[in-house]
């Protein structure tokens, strides 16, 4: 596994625990904070997946 995979799960799930405070105290901040990780977390968790579909092409050969 890929090391943004894991990297971007990461931000995803610490985006949702900012957004979910956010809304709980009611800081639109905060919750547009945790938005931005979470999409961060998404996209870098994308790269990782697709680093690891080529690792696993060339592994294969031609």
């Amino acid at each position: 596994m890929d090391q943004d995979r894991i990297e971007g799960s990461a931000k995803t799930l610490s985006g949702r625990v900012k957004e979910f405070f956010g809304r709980m105290f009611g800081d639109s901040k905060l919750r547009a904070e945790g938005k931005m990780d979470q999409a961060e977390g998404r996209i870098q968790n994308a790269v990782g997946g697709l680093k690891d579909s080529l690792r696993d092409e060339d592994r294969r050969g031609p």
